[in-house]
């Protein structure tokens, strides 16, 4: 399979004008199913049967994986084989009446502003990883980006003086306020030169050796802050997406334009944040109206 899966991520590249960031995921995915066919001697794409991914996908509950992990691979199957169909690469669909397993929607983990403030106050400012560590979480929170396109930020993307950055996996620009800027002006003025001495790094937060920080990298400190600030609840750097999405909706931003600033194709996913904020608000009214005790 693995002809036929580099031909669909170029596919994606070219003339789906996909995101890197999908186009991993589609890899990930697609060599991890390829990887157990492989193990069941089966090599070739049209060999692969119903009955073959249903097996997959049986082993993957086997495993523990939770059903949206299930239902994102059988996902990036049914668009890999309706790619091979479409292209005449075999002559029927083998995904086509599968179904995924029912998801059990979860809302998502929103921290208070108190949490935030928290966190924010964790990594230690007398050292060059505290200063860059600080302005990754204020540059997080002020807006709302994936940790991938975090990581990926250059400096370049970066407008300090009008205050926004620049995003390339969705194309579009998103504000910062006071507080991320006056963290990213004394990273870059001090901390960022230590960081990257001796190197060409033109990523904005490199790691401690002067070179592209991962995604583990930072998802392994944020989880070190968060235990020192005492959060309970389990965060990963998507919560502070979550939580920038939330506040703005709670605060009276416009639908429309958190959806620009999240880089959601879709409003309906952006919608959420209003659900959520609709439900805070009826637990406000059933705790305190006096209309409830009556």
């Amino acid at each position: 399979m693995t002809n036929e899966i580099q031909e669909f991520i170029t596919y994606l590249r070219d003339d789906k004008k996909s995101s890197a960031n999908t186009e991993a995921s589609y890899r990930r995915d697609l060599q991890k199913a390829a990887a157990f066919f492989e193990e069941q001697k089966i090599t070739d794409v049209c060999e692969i049967t119903a009955t073959n991914i249903r097996s997959y996908l049986l082993y993957l509950e086997k495993k523990n994986f939770s059903s949206a992990t299930v239902s994102r691979n059988l996902a990036s199957l049914h668009a890999f084989f309706h790619y091979l169909f479409k292209t005449r690469k075999i002559t029927e669909d083998p995904s086509e009446q599968l179904h995924p397993p029912k998801v059990e929607k979860k809302m998502p983990v929103i921290l208070s502003v108190e949490q935030i403030e928290r966190l924010m106050a964790q990594p230690n400012l007398e050292t060059v990883k505290g200063i860059r560590d600080r302005a990754m979480l204020e540059m997080l929170y002020a807006t709302g980006i994936r940790v991938s396109e975090l990581i990926n930020l250059c400096l370049e993307d970066v407008n300090l003086q009008l205050g926004y950055i620049v995003c390339h996996d969705r194309e579009r620009m998103i504000p910062f306020g006071d507080a991320a800027k006056k963290c990213l002006q004394v990273y870059l003025g001090s901390a960022r030169p230590r960081l990257v001495s001796g190197t060409d790094c033109r990523y904005l937060f490199p790691n401690c050796s002067g070179k592209q920080m991962s995604r583990q990298g930072f998802w392994k400190l944020l989880k070190g802050y968060a235990t020192d600030a005492g959060i309970q609840e389990d965060i990963t750097p998507h919560t502070l997406r979550h939580s920038f999405a939330a506040h703005l909706i709670q605060n009276g931003a416009n639908v429309r334009d958190v959806q620009h600033m999240m880089g959601h194709s879709d409003v309906s996913t952006t919608q959420m944040y209003v659900q959520m904020n609709v439900e805070r608000m009826r637990h406000v009214y059933d705790q305190y109206h006096p209309s409830m005790s009556r």
